[in-house]
């Protein structure tokens, strides 16, 4: 298991930030920076105008003590739309999981072997949660022959019939747990699973109680759309596979709820007044646990593997959740601001990765940057 930190610092600096807290700090007698984000808005409108596919983009940015600090949205989309996060998911997925395993009242942990929470006779008892949510399993996941997990894509399928199957069936290309890495794919399915079965609740009855509710959650919701995304018409109710959820890459979510999401990792597991996660769960979630580790697969231009959570060397202090459909999150751990980025190509046309490129390669770097100058002219 790798060692490396994506968390550089869980305590804000005092020089910045002033003294942390678990909410937003709205009593706060010290000024705090003013944000001018509007060259930001400009690369993302000269996205749209330059792109022959991508239609629309939306932004949301978000600070650890002033919360929601800039929205925007450009072409076709409104600061309301909902999208499909595709493997954006993942980070809220691992948050139940790290959610349920901090809940008292119930006989889970993530480093356990899942063969003790669930109820069918196979193949990956050994694998822990763990494992499953940092694609470290040893299971074959995107790119991999997984043609008998097939399942996993069926939205008219239960997860409770297609886990089963995924638990019972080897794939070919099955390595001992904690010596691959392969992005993606059944781990997540089961790992969805396992929450169901330890909380004795449909994967989304278990996100609402755990993460939804305490966090002001409007939309979020996982259902199963990969094999037709371009039936979701971006209304909730045109969400598909709610039987069949796959945590890994099924959810919708609105501008708000992502900012939520990301001000309860900023904030240290803290969703307003409420305590959803340990500081130290938050920070477990970050530990990279791709070092070492053979890697099958692509791995998108990253090195560094949490769980939900992508890094690179050249983006210190940043960790990110990139999805296949456009929408790139992030959190500046250094700075304790994040952001979201919606985009809904659905199609594959390609605006996916000029999204990708320009928020990974540009606009998260950009945003820090102007982050520091607003915050140095409270210093001067």
């Amino acid at each position: 298991m790798g060692t490396r930190i994506l968390l550089r610092s869980i305590c804000c600096s005092s020089l910045l930030l002033g003294a942390c807290s678990d909410g937003s700090d709205s009593n706060r007698a010290d000024p705090l920076p003013v944000y001018d984000f509007s060259e930001v808005d400009q690369r993302l409108q000269q996205l749209v105008d330059d792109s022959s596919v991508l239609e629309g983009i939306s932004i949301t940015l978000v600070d650890k003590l002033q919360g929601t600090v800039h929205e925007a949205s450009f072409g076709d989309h409104s600061r309301d739309i909902v999208v499909l996060l595709a493997s954006v998911s993942k980070f809220p997925s691992a948050t139940l999981l790290m959610a349920i395993h901090e809940d008292d009242s119930i006989d889970f942990d993530v480093g356990a072997p899942i063969s003790g929470y669930l109820p069918w006779d196979g193949v990956y008892g050994k694998v822990t949660s763990t494992q499953l949510l940092s694609n470290t399993s040893g299971i074959p996941g995107l790119g991999g022959d997984t043609e008998l997990h097939e399942c996993q894509y069926a939205p008219d399928d239960t997860i409770e019939e297609c886990a089963g199957l995924i638990y019972s069936t080897e794939l070919p290309g099955t390595q001992p747990p904690g010596t691959t890495f392969h992005y993606g794919g059944s781990p997540w399915h089961l790992a969805g699973a396992v929450a169901t079965q330890v909380t004795n609740a449909e994967l989304n009855q278990a996100f609402d109680r755990y993460i939804a509710q305490p966090c002001g959650l409007e939309v979020y919701e996982i259902g199963n759309t990969a094999t037709n995304p371009e039936q979701f018409n971006g209304h909730p109710d045109s969400l598909a596979g709610r039987s069949n959820p796959h945590a890994g890459g099924g959810a919708i979510g609105n501008m708000s709820d992502m900012a939520q999401l990301l001000l309860l990792h900023i904030r240290e597991g803290m969703c307003g007044d409420t305590r959803v996660l340990s500081p130290e769960a938050v920070s477990f979630m970050q530990i990279d646990r791709m070092a070492g580790l053979v890697i099958n697969g692509s791995t998108f231009g990253a090195n560094i593997y949490g769980m939900g959570w992508w890094g690179r060397e050249d983006l210190p202090d940043v960790i990110y959740d990139i999805g296949a459909y456009g929408s790139v999150a992030w959190i500046d751990t250094k700075r304790m601001i994040g952001g979201f980025v919606a985009v809904d190509d659905y199609t594959f046309t390609g605006g996916f990765v000029q999204s990708w490129t320009l928020v990974v390669g540009d606009i998260i770097r950009f945003v820090g940057e102007l982050v520091d100058v607003a915050r140095k002219v409270l210093t001067e």
